[in-house]
């Protein structure tokens, strides 16, 4: 075996010069701390934002290979939207324990629930994504991703008290909108018709108007798709076009009776 030859082959494919691997562990311990810092009682605000003012010194050393981007200036300018993101995570806590019966207190939706743990993270990471910085937040969600099983990209543009209930396979685009007081359950997908490379700049995922329940297993595409506001979609309901405001969508199952002849 010839081994300098192979670690020759193998520098020699080695093509991309910023792919650290340190960024993503370091971006998921800065997750870790922000989370934290803003919710657990144990933990000190003051001397914890210190430390983020550190964590993510480091992150944009790694990641800001652009000279000409000012990432000097996104930590200052993200600190100060950090009230505002918590002031939203706490309406989507009091949404979930609202709509959720199985909710025993406001502390089990902050520590147990994996559908506001992800919508927390999508909250962190969507402030950076709108300064422009892309590559942590989308390292941010996918580690909620990993997590929850909740795929929300930093994109999407989500208003206030959002409830995901079960979590589990939850898909949310990069382009979707979604209006206040929207409740979606397990293995909904908010996608794109078309996955085309020249749409990246169009709108390819549905709007959701406010007050829009989304019940498991429904699939709705399409950037012109708009669920109409009050309506509620049916579990496993596939759907490709607008509904209008008041609306119900259901999926009907067809069933049919074993018999001697047809088993």
């Amino acid at each position: 075996m010839d081994k300098q030859k192979i670690i020759a082959e193998l520098n020699k494919h080695k093509k991309l010069p910023h792919l650290d691997y340190r960024l993503k562990e370091k971006t998921e311990s800065f997750t870790n701390t922000l989370f934290y810092t803003l919710f657990d009682v144990n933990t000190p605000v003051s001397e914890n934002l210190t430390i983020l003012e550190q964590e993510f010194s480091l992150l944009m050393d790694m990641a800001c290979w652009d000279s000409h981007k000012p990432c000097s200036t996104v930590w200052e300018n993200y600190i100060q939207k950090l009230p505002g993101i918590l002031e939203k995570l706490n309406l989507d806590a009091e949404a979930i324990l609202n709509c959720d019966p199985a909710s025993l207190s406001i502390q089990e939706i902050y520590m147990a629930y994996p559908g506001f743990y992800a919508i927390a993270i999508y909250r962190l990471a969507h402030e950076l994504y709108k300064q422009g910085f892309p590559l942590v937040p989308r390292l941010m969600t996918e580690y909620a991703h990993r997590q929850t099983g909740v795929d929300i990209n930093p994109g999407a543009q989500i208003g206030k008290s959002f409830f995901i209930d079960h979590a589990t396979g939850v898909v949310i685009g990069e382009t979707a909108l979604i209006h206040d007081n929207v409740k979606i359950y397990q293995g909904v997908t908010l996608g794109a018709l078309y996955v085309a490379k020249n749409l990246q700049k169009v709108k390819r995922h549905p709007t959701i108007m406010s007050n829009v329940t989304i019940y498991a297993n429904a699939t709705i595409l399409g950037g012109e798709t708009v669920i109409g506001e009050n309506s509620v979609i049916g579990g496993n309901a596939w759907l490709t076009a607008s509904v209008p405001p008041n609306s119900t969508v259901f999926h009907t199952p067809e069933i049919k009776i074993k018999t001697t002849s047809n088993v």
